[in-house]
């Protein structure tokens, strides 16, 4: 059951990441991999973040998406243009 509510307050925590914060909080974990010199347990920990911060940006990335096929669906609705 702990490791629900951790999950659960993970996602929660997730949400409130803007896409641009979630991005660059991606990038410094990407550079701390790959600078190496990190035990395995907080590469796994690294990994586990960059995980989540990928999956936030998805999430946003397919939000834009959605809303840009939206618009452009509208606009495809109405009148030619002269």
């Amino acid at each position: 059951m702990t490791d629900e509510r951790s999950a659960g307050a993970t996602e929660a925590g997730e949400a409130t990441l803007g896409y641009e914060q979630a991005r660059d909080e991606l990038i410094e974990v990407v550079r701390r991999l790959e600078a190496g010199g990190t035990s395995l347990e907080e590469s796994l920990a690294l990994w586990e973040r960059g995980e989540e911060l990928a999956k936030v940006c998805r999430r946003w990335l397919e939000g834009a998406r959605r809303r840009l096929d939206a618009a452009l669906a509208q606009e495809g609705d109405g009148e030619p243009e002269e």
